[in-house]
């Protein structure tokens, strides 16, 4: 495990199109999807990563929570699987169903989708608006596996809240922490 920090993606940033395998259905999802959307909140995450073990409880809550006040999300996972087969499909698919994802959880293959999001680690999030430009980058909430702060999600929510109620970009914004996303 290499701790990375997140890049930080300019503000303002439009939503890179993607189309991408539900590694639960086999269907494939697109940004279009979410469309009829208020937001959209994109999820760098994997299955092995203590980081997202320490928070993958939050993330079904916020997707069982805000499903209802019209935001989308997607989750995505893109680590190299002939390296760290922990995060193949069928693995995600499990840790999806166990978890009780209400959401897509995606695999990018070809790495091109998080490439694109200047993705560094998992778990990485991403907050688009109704125009689908970038208006959260960073971090879920102070909470790190064994750091004894409990896990809330207050830094996500409080970006997802703005966003849904059309209120300007958060002014603090921290960057996420977690393991690096494993390149090909």
């Amino acid at each position: 495990m290499v701790q990375t920090a997140s890049e930080m993606l300019p503000l303002g940033t439009k939503a890179p199109e993607f189309s991408l395998p539900d590694v639960t259905s086999g269907e494939m999802v697109s940004l279009s999807r979410f469309d009829d959307k208020s937001a959209l909140l994109v999820m760098v995450i994997c299955n092995h990563c203590p980081f997202v073990v320490h928070v993958r409880g939050e993330l079904s809550r916020i997707g069982i929570e805000y499903q209802r006040r019209n935001l989308g999300i997607v989750a995505v996972s893109a680590n190299d699987v002939a390296h760290y087969p922990d995060d193949a499909p069928d693995k995600l698919a499990a840790m999806a169903r166990e978890q009780g994802f209400v959401f897509p959880f995606l695999y990018d293959e070809t790495q091109e989708y998080v490439k694109a999001l200047h993705a560094a680690c998992t778990p990485d999030f991403f907050l688009f608006d109704k125009e689908r430009r970038l208006v959260y980058r960073g971090r879920l909430d102070g909470s790190r596996p064994g750091n004894d702060i409990p896990v809330s999600g207050e830094d996500l929510r409080e970006a997802l809240d703005a966003a849904l109620s059309g209120e300007p970009p958060l002014k603090n914004q921290l960057p996420s922490m977690g393991c690096n996303i494993k390149w090909k």
